[in-house]
C-alpha cells in the first residue's frame, strides 16, 4: 500500500528563500552579507508588489466609530494607535456608513481634485463620498460631515510586512512562494548574475501572473435581463 503525506504545512523561512533564489543564480550564499543583501532586494520586491496591486490577501475589515461632525480622520484613527499603526493602511477598497439601526449606505469614492472644489465641506449630512489621501501619514477626507453619530465599515489594504529576520518565514500565503523565490532571483541576477538577468525576470513575470491571477477577486457574474414592452 503507498503511504501518503498526512501534513499541509509546507512554509518557507527567509533564508531558505534566499538559498533557492541563490541557486537559482547558480551561486551559493557564503556570507552574512549575502543574506543581507538578499533580504534588501525581498523588501524591495514586496514594494513592488503593493504598487502592482499584488496584496489582496492583506485586506481587513475594520469599523470604527464616526461621531456627529467629523469630516476627516487620520491613519490613527483608523488604525489603532501609534506612529507606525497610523502609517499601515495602503488604500481603502470599499467603505459604507452604517446607521444607528444598522441599515449600511454606501459611500462613493472620489479624486483629490474633486474633493477640492467642494465649496462647503462643513455641510452636514449622511456622508456619501469620500476621498483616500494616500501619503505617509494618510487621511481619510468625508463629505458631506456627519450630522449625526455612524459607524465606519471598510476594508483596509494593509501594507504587507517586512522580510524581518532570516529565521522568519514569508507572511504571505503558500501558493505565492514560487513568486516570491522567482523574483528574488531575479532580483539577485541583476546584482550578481547579470548573464542570466533575462532567463530569471521570465520566469518571475510569469509566476506574477500567475499570483496576480489567484489574487483576484472570485465573482459570480450577474445578468440582469432587459424588460422588452412593446411601442416603449
Amino acid at each position: 500500500m503507498p503511504t501518503y503525506s498526512s501534513t499541509a504545512n509546507f512554509d518557507l523561512s527567509i533564508d531558505e528563500i534566499a538559498e533557492e533564489a541563490y541557486e537559482r543564480c547558480g551561486l551559493q550564499v557564503r556570507s552574512g552579507y549575502d543574506l543581507k543583501t538578499a533580504r534588501r532586494s525581498l523588501n524591495l520586491m514586496l514594494s513592488e508588489w503593493a504598487n502592482r496591486g499584488l496584496n489582496l490577501w492583506t485586506i481587513q475589515l475594520q469599523e470604527k466609530s464616526l461621531p456627529a461632525g467629523t469630516t476627516n480622520l487620520t491613519g490613527l484613527d483608523l488604525f489603532g494607535s501609534g506612529q507606525e499603526a497610523g502609517q499601515q493602511i495602503v488604500d481603502i477598497t470599499d467603505l459604507v456608513i452604517r446607521d444607528s439601526s444598522n441599515n449600511d449606505f454606501s459611500a462613493q469614492t472620489i479624486s483629490r481634485s474633486t474633493y477640492l472644489n467642494i465649496s462647503v465641506k462643513s455641510t452636514s449630512g449622511r456622508p456619501s463620498q469620500y476621498y483616500f489621501e494616500r501619503t505617509i501619514n494618510p487621511r481619510l477626507y468625508l463629505y458631506p460631515a456627519a450630522d449625526v453619530d455612524y459607524t465606519l465599515v471598510y476594508y483596509a489594504l494593509i501594507r504587507m510586512k517586512d522580510a524581518g529576520a532570516y529565521t522568519n518565514n514569508a507572511e504571505i500565503p503558500f501558493r505565492f512562494l514560487p513568486c516570491m523565490t522567482a523574483g528574488l532571483a531575479y532580483y539577485i541576477a541583476m546584482k550578481k548574475a547579470p548573464e542570466r538577468i533575462q532567463l530569471l525576470k521570465q520566469v518571475y513575470e510569469d509566476e506574477f501572473q500567475r499570483a496576480a491571477a489567484q489574487d483576484g477577486e472570485r465573482t459570480s457574474l450577474f445578468l440582469t435581463p432587459k424588460t422588452y414592452l412593446p411601442g416603449v
